[in-house]
């Protein structure tokens, strides 16, 4: 994935998520320090889109909360045994949409 691919799927995700769950304003995006988030057109883009985007220390994976929905789906989708690449995506979706947004919110 490059900067251009993560920008689309801000474009695509990121509001649609923070309105499902009724996120009011203020609220505050969070990702890494990984170059395709850190890019100067990434940057600008959320600038542009007035996202307040949380300030994050290098090298300080214990402090991302979202991994935590990330291993909850890892094992979800794990039970699943997807046989390939299009079911593998067909069941993260549909395991995603499964995690109660009382777990979302709480991370």
């Amino acid at each position: 994935m490059n900067g251009a691919m993560y920008r689309e799927i801000l474009s695509d995700n990121l509001l649609p998520s923070a309105r499902a769950l009724k996120m009011k304003r203020g609220w505050v995006f969070q990702h890494d320090n990984d170059p395709k988030h850190t890019a100067r057109a990434t940057k600008e883009w959320l600038r542009k889109k007035h996202f307040k985007v949380l300030e994050w220390p290098s090298q300080s994976p214990d402090l991302n909360p979202i991994e935590n929905l990330w291993r909850e789906l890892k094992v979800r989708v794990a039970q699943r045994q997807p046989q390939n690449i299009s079911a593998l995506e067909e069941i993260c979706m549909e395991e995603w949409a499964k995690i109660p947004a009382t777990l979302m919110g709480s991370s």
